[in-house]
């Protein structure tokens, strides 16, 4: 019988667990539960989630590797006894914004890209770290080690913890690790000078273990063979779920809106549009992310009074650009532009557009500029486009699927629907079991195809102009 790996995704939402067989990835089983909600979690909340999702899937305890792959950037500071002092700032955590403001001020935005690949915002880690030396200096003098979600996750498997606190044993992966904002993707190394002007002061920080490398070895329940994989930060694994390719994009709308590329060689952005992350096989990641993803389609659903079939429904019988109205989905702040006290503003509303149906299509539109102003600042450092998938909660929409390829004027793929961070762990996973320089090569399901009209492209040129027109205008005012 060929040997099971497991992969684990720990999102924001929920932590979702895929047992596969390592040699083809065939699904086995799998299980999921649910996150609390919030900007600020107590990891163990990830933990019990962990625990709840393994037991709905059947158990791990025949499983010969596992991996975990995880939401980016959290902050979780634990003591000298291996205690969370506090609970974990989320990536969506704005309360950092000004001290991402004053991070890049002491440095200057082209010193943070040279030296971290990309320009703070209130989602990186070195800023929830400002944030915690400036408004609670009594634990931030505590901290003596700074994990993320997956790191902390990994740690737990390995059987380590409160009562067994090994922090030389946490480990971290490249992909996660560049998302702190004091790692370097150049130098394949962490700079604690910037670690140290956030904190105060150093601290013990996982070892960053390379793509296909052991990180240790499990202590969980009765398993205590298992290998564990260096795990991943979420984008990274979805890309290692999905086989991505230098030049594939993949579009992904969930709780934020993602935008990445692999890509052979490092992206450095000064503007702070792109970030320039690591991917999970030794290759990088440069990506955009906003803030507002899939909740502008419930915000917009709730507000017609319709579900998302609904709201898909009224949006396809508005014409491509919705008649001049736009809608800037600052729902939530923003963070592509870096805007987190920003909101959202519509454009263009007349007699003729006041309709169900032209708001409909407005948000669908507004919730892909946001994608596609990452997109072209991506293009723009020379990042290559071949392949466009589209992917997460909200590329279920039937909206979203047809408004892309007239807002992006390029053909999207919409692979079939999967746990693509816990498949990419999975993956991992195996990698990390068969010892192999590459990751094994797994089937996929087939995807659907979506392809751009003539219509759709002449569209695309005045839609990205009143977006960009009506950006402008919202941003001018705050």
């Amino acid at each position: 019988m060929p040997p099971l790996v497991a992969g684990i995704d720990s999102s924001t939402q929920s932590c979702k667990v895929v047992i596969r067989d390592a040699d083809t990835g065939a699904l086995v089983r799998e299980g999921r539960a649910k996150h609390p909600d919030g900007t600020e979690v107590d990891p163990e909340r990830w933990w019990s989630a962990l625990e709840t999702a393994v037991e709905d899937a059947g158990g791990i305890d025949d499983v010969a590797a596992i991996a975990v792959g995880g939401q980016q950037h959290g902050m979780v500071a634990l003591d000298d006894g291996g205690q969370v002092i506090r609970p974990a700032l989320l990536w969506n955590d704005t309360r950092s914004a000004s001290a991402a403001t004053d991070l890049v001020a002491e440095l200057g935005a082209q010193e943070w890209a040279a030296a971290t690949g990309s320009v703070p915002v209130a989602s990186f880690t070195v800023t929830k770290l400002r944030w915690l030396a400036t408004h609670e200096p009594d634990h931030a003098a505590r901290v003596a080690a700074v994990a993320l979600p997956h790191d902390w996750l990994t740690w737990r498997l390995a059987g380590y913890g409160p009562g067994t606190p090994d922090l030389d044993a946490l480990t971290t992966d490249r992909s996660d690790a560049s998302g702190t904002g004091y790692w370097s993707p150049v130098d394949d190394d962490y700079r604690r000078d910037l670690l140290v002007r956030a904190l105060g002061h150093d601290c013990i920080l996982p070892r960053v273990v390379a793509p296909g490398a052991p990180a240790g070895t499990a202590a969980y329940g009765s398993n205590q063979h298992a290998l564990l994989g260096p795990g991943a930060g979420d984008n990274a694994a979805a890309a290692l779920g999905l086989g991505m390719r230098e030049g594939d994009v993949v579009l992904s709308i969930g709780t934020s809106g993602v935008v990445s590329a692999v890509s052979a060689h490092p992206v450095i952005d000064v503007t702070g549009t792109v970030a320039g992350f690591a991917d999970a096989t030794g290759q990088f990641l440069p990506l955009a992310v906003t803030l507002n993803g899939a909740r502008v389609l419930d915000a917009a659903a709730r507000l017609l009074g319709v579900d998302h079939r609904g709201l898909a429904d009224l949006a396809l019988s508005a014409p491509p650009g919705a008649d001049g109205l736009v809608l800037v989905p600052y729902l939530e702040g923003e963070r592509t532009p870096n805007k987190p006290l920003s909101t959202g503003a519509l454009h263009g509303l007349t007699l003729a557009t006041s309709t169900p149906a032209h708001l409909a299509r407005a948000a669908v539109e507004g919730l892909l500029g946001g994608l596609a102003d990452g997109l072209a600042g991506m293009q723009a450092l020379g990042t290559r486009v071949g392949s466009v998938s589209l992917i997460g909660g909200g590329a279920q929409s039937e909206a979203v699927r047809r408004c892309a390829t007239s807002v992006f004027a390029m053909d999207i793929e919409v692979p079939a629907p999967g746990e693509y961070v816990a498949d990419g762990a999975a993956r991992q996973a195996a990698w990390v079991l068969s010892g192999a320089s590459e990751p094994p090569v797994w089937v996929r399901a087939g995807s659907t195809s979506y392809a751009a009209s003539d219509a759709d492209r002449a569209a695309q040129t005045g839609i990205r102009e009143r977006y960009a027109q009506a950006r402008d205008l919202t941003l001018a005012k705050l």
